[in-house]
């Protein structure tokens, strides 16, 4: 294989994954092509939360200092009863966060993360990104893949040692039956200034009710809320987003409080997206150099709020794992793979154990609240340790393989 070719990685995607990977690779070396298949980068999708586990990474990578201007710094994620407001638990954030996990917690619009990326991006002269560009098909070939790309109705092919799929194309999407709420209100109008009544201009507030939760928190330097309704319904029609019955929500917010309920018909309008899994028994890489990342891989519920931390980690591991392994990249995406599927799937347990106590109902209600209530702030921040204090070790390292 000729030099640039063994060199030079294709990337299908420039999401959140995508723009990551590019970068993590750029800075081991390597060449990058990023191919993208809407003609123009818009970011999908409203608020978007980073934990420390992905703001430390995109510290790392340049990404930070661009994105912390239009960022937020919620004090706390509080919880809270959504029928009386009555405050249930606290995790303390802000300076707490950062002495305690050694990088921020923010909470942004997922437009601004993506122009913190690209603004790195630009800077890399080793990194060339492609918009209106499908990718339309793959071969693998000894030790180098190719990934035919359609432009403008022009084909071109793309060479590299390793192809990854950082978009969703490849992999086998499925709904759930649920769907996610969004909207995002400006601060002064009557649904922001009533969310500020109830303690949520400084904080990721999630309110918690047997049919619904909803999680709200400033974006945009503060200017505006994002907000997040989470409850059943029908599936959607395929894609991202979409039309859905809006009567659905009004009925899920019936019973909470009244600044709440009104939220409903004062924050719209709201775009329903379903919500996305991957069948998690599908493999993420093979020996003939393909590997896929993000939602590619292992699109979860939001119910942890790590899908963005996960795809960051995702890029960031993967390109440690390959360039620590120069003379055989291929057999470093199984190396990568083995190591990483844990950590993905303690993620997807906690999401799933957050979304039954925020949705629990009776008796389990009670008990949640019993349990929440004894917990100090202090050991509720601990109980987050693994997660948010997680680190990109050396793949070398055993005793990090364990918390890939």
């Amino acid at each position: 294989m000729d030099d640039t070719r063994s060199r030079q990685v294709v990337i299908a995607g420039a999401g959140v994954a995508g723009l990551t990977a590019a970068l993590a690779f750029s800075e081991h070396g390597y060449l990058v092509r990023l191919f993208e298949q809407a003609p123009r980068l818009e970011a999908a999708g409203a608020g978007i939360q980073l934990s420390p586990n992905a703001t430390r990474i995109l510290r790392q990578l340049g990404v930070l200092d661009r994105l912390l201007p239009a960022a937020v710094r919620p004090e706390a994620v509080v919880l809270r009863d959504a029928a009386t407001l009555r405050e249930l638990a606290r995790v303390p954030l802000g300076e707490e966060a950062e002495r305690r996990w050694h990088a921020p917690y923010l909470v942004a619009h997922r437009a601004d993360l993506q122009d913190a990326l690209m603004a790195r991006l630009a800077e890399q002269p080793d990194i060339s990104l492609v918009t209106g560009a499908r990718v339309g098909g793959i071969a693998a070939g000894p030790r180098h893949t190719t990934a035919t790309v359609e432009i403008a109705g022009t084909t071109v092919e793309a060479d590299g040692f390793l192809l990854i799929g950082a978009d969703g194309v490849w992999s086998a999407i499925r709904a759930l039956g649920g769907l996610a709420w969004r909207a995002t209100i400006s601060a002064d109008s009557v649904a922001g200034e009533a969310l500020a009544a109830v303690g949520a201009a400084n904080c990721v507030t999630a309110f918690l009710h047997p049919g619904f939760h909803l999680v709200a928190y400033p974006v945009s330097n503060g200017t505006a809320f994002n907000l997040a309704a989470f409850t059943r319904g029908e599936i959607i029609a395929e894609g991202w987003s979409g039309y859905a019955d809006p009567n659905i929500l009004v009925g899920a917010m019936r019973g909470t409080a009244a600044a709440l309920a009104r939220l409903a018909e004062d924050a719209g309008p709201w775009t329903a997206w379903p919500i996305h899994t991957v069948d998690q028994a599908q493999p993420w890489t093979t020996p003939a150099g393909i590997a896929l990342i993000g939602d590619a891989a292992h699109a979860m519920t939001p119910f942890a709020a790590q899908g963005a931390a996960m795809a960051i980690e995702d890029a960031a591991t993967l390109a440690g794992f390959v360039a620590a392994s120069p003379a055989d990249p291929w057999s470093a995406l199984a190396a990568w793979e083995k190591v990483r599927r844990p950590r993905i799937a303690k993620v997807a347990r906690r999401g799933a154990v957050n979304r039954l106590a925020w949705h629990a109902s009776g008796p389990v209600a009670v008990a949640r609240n019993l349990f929440l209530r004894l917990r100090s702030p202090e050991r509720l921040a601990a109980d987050l340790d693994w997660l948010y204090g997680w680190q990109v070790r050396k793949p070398s390292d055993t005793s990090a393989k364990h918390q890939l």
